[in-house]
């Protein structure tokens, strides 16, 4: 049976609010401080985790201390500092120079359009919408993994095309809540709704998941 756009809406709803429940404290899965910081993880995000991420960067952080220190510092050396993140040199590229670009671009700041931000060495468009939404808080959806394939479980979507699920999605929640919706459903990609094995009998939405095996 096909769901009507009302009734996919209210069990949407309904997801949404037991994340948030289970999840509660929940934030950007993503350690940072200043904005720089996070356009740095970003970059180091593509083909590795949250986890390994926050891993080199907190001590990264520590030596590099400005997005000067990034724009200026020893290229090699960089490289050396993030080598345990895959396709880690040209990673160290794209740091240095995105941070030089907005630098002498952008007067130090990051910039607020999304089509600036996705012309940046190492920046797509969920990297682009993370930065807009944390940095400016402007509602966006990030599109990670876990969340491409939860959505399409949850039957939200039937597109593998991003721009079309990014359309599905918006369709069905609330621009308000889009960030916190793609963070919550990441982190229970992590947790419950594993790839390989997911864990149906303990998810807190298995009734009203239409691809639950409980």
């Amino acid at each position: 049976m096909i769901e009507t756009l009302a009734v996919k809406k209210r069990r949407a709803s309904n997801i949404y609010a037991l994340l948030k429940s289970t999840y509660p404290n929940f934030q950007s899965p993503i350690n940072y401080y200043q904005p720089h910081e996070l356009l740095i993880a970003n970059i180091l995000l593509q083909y590795s985790s949250y986890e390994q991420v926050n891993m080199v960067t907190k001590t990264l952080y520590k030596k590099y201390q400005s997005i000067i220190d990034f724009a200026y510092c020893n290229l090699e050396s960089l490289e050396s500092d993030i080598g345990r993140i895959e396709n880690h040199k040209q990673k160290a590229e794209n740091i240095k120079q995105s941070c030089s670009i907005i630098i002498d671009d952008y007067k130090s700041v990051l910039p607020v359009s999304h089509d600036d931000l996705i012309k940046l060495p190492g920046i797509e468009t969920d990297s682009a919408n993370m930065m807009l939404s944390e940095i400016y808080n402007i509602p966006s959806l990030i599109l990670d993994n876990h969340v491409k394939r939860i959505v399409t479980l949850l039957k939200f979507t039937r597109s593998h095309d991003l721009e079309k699920i990014r359309d599905d999605i918006a369709e069905i929640f609330e621009e308000m809540i889009w960030t916190k919706l793609t963070y919550l459903i990441s982190k229970h990609g992590v947790q419950i709704c594993i790839e390989i094995g997911p864990k149906c009998e303990m998810c807190i939405l298995n009734k009203l998941c239409p691809s639950s095996s409980v």
